[in-house]
């Protein structure tokens, strides 16, 4: 399995001024916008972080979901949430020159693409872990050099105003304690504050153990 991102976040999505009052940086001066690109790098390390740490997607963007087989035949995971959509789902095989493309198939850069007919899947929301399902049935079995494309738009809000207001605000705290120690390398792998792991709690998959 590999999740790639087709879209990024834009540099003008980024709340880099929001940013600026959180660290309470100074302003009025002819050189106000000299660091932007930095904060904005500590914005998007602060992103990803709290991503990583929590599986969900912050601003929405598109991404690519590849397989080497389904997970289940009649249900696949999505490893991120919340998605928004399923865009596409194709079964790839390598192209081989001279070989009939038959039909319904696109040539594309991973090869040749059977593209699933949008009627025969569904998309099953979740908090933490969303899927697809065959809306009948089970889904096509693969050839021995086949696999699956899953395109799908994930993520909160296509806005950062649009963020529920904790994960919004650990962005910042985030990004802000990145920018407090930009030159110290002594922190413990991992470190996250406190008060941005207290902020993203709610959002983390639920472990259950059972002890014996």
């Amino acid at each position: 399995m590999m999740l790639v991102e087709e879209t990024s976040v834009p540099d003008a999505a980024l709340p880099v001024e929001a940013l600026k009052r959180q660290i309470r940086l100074g302003s009025g001066f002819a050189e106000d916008d000299m660091q932007d690109a930095l904060l904005a790098s500590f914005l998007r390390a602060a992103m990803s972080a709290i991503e990583s740490r929590t599986g969900k997607v912050l601003l929405q963007r598109s991404f690519q979901l590849m397989l080497n087989d389904w997970d289940n035949a009649d249900r696949q995971p999505i490893p991120v949430a919340p998605v928004q959509s399923i865009t596409q789902i194709s079964l790839n095989r390598p192209f081989y020159p001279g070989t009939d493309l038959g039909t319904p198939t696109v040539h594309d850069p991973l090869g040749v693409s059977q593209i699933l007919d949008p009627m025969r899947y569904r998309l099953e929301m979740d908090t933490h872990i969303p899927c697809v399902r065959p809306c009948t049935g089970s889904f096509p079995a693969l050839a021995p050099d086949q696999s699956v494309v899953i395109r799908f738009v994930a993520g909160m809000s296509p806005t950062f105003a649009g963020l529920p207001p904790d994960i919004a605000q650990a962005v910042l705290m985030l990004a802000g304690h990145f920018d407090e120690y930009r030159n110290e390398y002594g922190l413990s792998q991992g470190c996250m504050p406190f008060g941005v792991s207290s902020l993203i709690a709610r959002y983390c998959p639920m472990r259950l153990g059972f002890t014996s």
